[in-house]
């Protein structure tokens, strides 16, 4: 099969086996380039596994994950950022002792010849500034360049983690629960957000909130005890008998 022209991300046979209990079985997923997918499941129906899995944070027992048509499912997560695969986490992950703006310009460092050189000179890395803050200003977050990391409110922490993401450049965004731990007034602005930095990328989410799958996702990817339930549009799979079954208990909350 090669449909990689079209499908950024494609996983085949995806399983992982912990101590003779399957995770995840014989997982397919095709991530369309340029689109914003949902993979969802009740608690336990393996989307942190699987989640892990395709960003190379562990290592299948079965299967293959092809990125761009390579496969990387013996890569690791370093090599496959380089790539243009980049994820973020559900716990927000700021250096809180660095101001907004030095948080954007690590990241930032990453695509330049200095990479990671922290003894750099200060005069040296400012040139890195300017990009920094147009994309601090991207995410709304300009006001608070100066501000250490640490003070900003959580759901602005989140907003940075996502502008730090974005200055890696990459072609796929895996985000782990982007609404979690966020107050209702940060919901909306952060969709928003998401919207915005999916323009010309592709956002593979995680996502409890359904309000927020149905409106930001082009494709949805049902998991449960580990394997596909189903997959569709938000319309199709939420008038699924069987993901309505899976979802009893108040799931939908």
């Amino acid at each position: 099969m090669n449909a990689s022209a079209d499908h950024i991300l494609q996983a085949q046979g995806l399983s992982k086996q912990f101590r003779g209990f399957y995770a995840v079985k014989d997982v397919d997923l095709n991530v369309r380039r340029h689109s914003i997918h949902a993979l969802i499941g009740p608690n336990g129906a393996g989307k942190t596994t699987c989640f892990n899995l395709l960003s190379t944070f562990l290592k299948p027992t079965a299967g293959t994950i092809r990125f761009n048509g390579r496969h990387i499912e013996h890569s690791d997560p370093a090599t496959v950022a380089d790539s243009g695969l980049v994820r973020s986490f559900q716990i927000s992950a700021v250096f809180g002792q660095m101001t907004v703006l030095e948080n954007v310009r690590v990241a930032l460092q990453r695509k330049t010849r200095w990479n990671y050189a922290f003894w750099r000179n200060q005069s040296v890395l400012h040139v890195l500034d300017a990009r920094a803050r147009e994309l601090l200003d991207l995410v709304g977050l300009g006001k608070w360049a100066d501000l250490p990391a640490a003070e900003l409110p959580y759901g602005r922490k989140r907003v940075l983690e996502l502008a730090t993401t974005i200055a890696l450049e990459p072609e796929l965004i895996l985000l782990d629960e982007p609404m979690a731990g966020l107050g209702h007034e940060d919901i909306g602005p952060v969709m928003q957000l998401i919207k915005r930095v999916a323009q010309g990328r592709t956002v593979l989410m995680v996502e409890h909130n359904m309000k927020v799958i149905a409106e930001l996702c082009d494709q949805v990817t049902v998991l449960q005890s580990g394997q596909v339930l189903a997959e569709g549009s938000y319309a199709e799979v939420s008038v699924d008998p069987r993901v309505i079954d899976a979802y009893v208990g108040g799931a939908h909350g």
